[in-house]
């Protein structure tokens, strides 16, 4: 009970939560980071929403001695949309306790690249500022049917000299990542991840309901410390420069570069990433040429102020090593308009005038150069390839 005559503990948080929510849109309505026009609006309010399911998923839901792993991310489900996600990838995320030991194990599917990575938390509902183990396909061993396992814990189990991650005291989350070339018709990986030494029994608790709903709180403010994010401009939380390079202007991208274990946020360190801004006028085209490096997969995706990519159902949003048509110099050059071009790889914002794009590229033997960008003419977009 709380110091208030007659209150749960559970009754008080889920009051602050809702407190915590209900001028949340005041962030994309008003003030330095308001965004533009009537979709962008729509898409905040769907935003939040998302942000609510997830948080009660993640963080209410879920439990760290019986772990499931939940979808975060996924091609296709528009409440999976947030966070820097893209049209080619599934993430699922699971609680772990850093006293606990568990077993990991799946199915690999048609993936170009699969992993496991995990994060602590410095605060119950607080981003992340450090990664504290990363396992990817490339350190696995496979079965005849693509079987796998890996092990989490304090300590390596007696006699095991597989994949395994240390869990630091400050563990807090496992996030699984399984990029497709063409997940419309690839086969995801199977998860499955199991503590070997759950409780004997399961109890709801005051106290535990209490603190999922002020963690869910928590983590939903944090999102929006940092989007929406205005074309131009940086987020008000320094934070997000923690690890990560950021593009300063329209219609740039900032410099490429590797994830440090030392980062703000979710970010992968088998990756190097380059993001990049977009603000087009009804006739404007954005050219985009880069030379990808020698890697497992790449891909570029137009998002929202709200690092949320678009209705992929409508139109290409985004193209990656499996669909690009390269340039005869092993370039690859991709034009972004408010309507789809004529261009081989031509990339939709679905009417959206300004926003966000992001390069990733896994596994890659060197960090490319900053992708060139030159606004143009929609009349003077090449229809071919130079």
């Amino acid at each position: 009970m709380t110091d208030d005559a007659g209150m749960w503990e559970s009754t008080a948080a889920w009051r602050e939560l809702l407190d915590g929510v209900r001028d949340l849109d005041a962030h994309f309505l008003e003030g330095p980071r308001a965004v533009n026009g009537e979709q962008a609006i729509a898409e905040g309010y769907k935003f939040l929403a998302t942000m609510l399911g997830l948080a009660f998923d993640i963080y209410l839901f879920s439990d760290p001695a019986r772990p499931r792993f939940a979808d975060i991310n996924t091609p296709f489900r528009a409440d999976r949309r947030w966070g820097g996600d893209n049209t080619d990838a599934y993430y699922a995320f699971a609680p772990v306790d850093p006293e606990r030991t568990y077993r990991v194990s799946g199915t690999r599917g048609d993936s170009t690249y699969f992993s496991i990575t995990v994060y602590n938390e410095p605060a119950p509902g607080q981003w992340s500022n450090r990664v504290v183990g990363v396992v990817n396909d490339s350190d696995l061993s496979f079965g005849p049917d693509g079987e796998f396992e890996l092990y989490l814990g304090p300590d390596r189990p007696d006699g095991y000299d597989g994949p395994f991650i240390e869990l630091t005291p400050d563990a807090a989350a496992a996030m699984t990542r399984d990029y497709q070339l063409d997940p419309s018709t690839g086969r995801r990986v199977q998860w499955s991840i199991e503590a070997l030494d759950p409780p004997a029994d399961f109890r709801e608790s005051d106290p535990t309901t209490a603190r999922g709903l002020r963690t869910a709180r928590r983590w939903i403010e944090e999102n929006f410390a940092i989007v929406p994010i205005p074309v131009g401009g940086a987020s008000r939380d320094e934070r997000i420069g923690e690890g990560h390079n950021t593009p300063v202007g329209a219609n740039v991208c900032a410099e490429p570069y590797r994830v440090p274990d030392a980062n703000y946020g979710w970010s992968a360190t088998d990756a190097v990433y380059s993001f990049g801004t977009y603000s087009l006028r009804p006739d404007d085209a954005l050219v985009i040429t880069h030379t990808p490096p020698q890697c497992r997969f790449w891909n570029v995706v137009v998002w929202n102020p709200f690092m949320a990519t678009y209705n992929a159902g409508y139109s290409r949003v985004s193209v990656n090593n499996g669909s690009a048509i390269p340039n005869r110099d092993g370039s690859v050059t991709v034009v972004i308009a408010r309507d789809t071009l004529a261009h081989p790889n031509a990339v939709s914002t679905l009417g959206h005038p300004d926003g966000m794009l992001a390069f990733r590229w896994f596994h890659a033997d060197d960090v490319p150069a900053t992708p060139s960008c030159d606004v143009v003419p929609v009349t003077d977009v090449p229809r071919d390839l130079s």
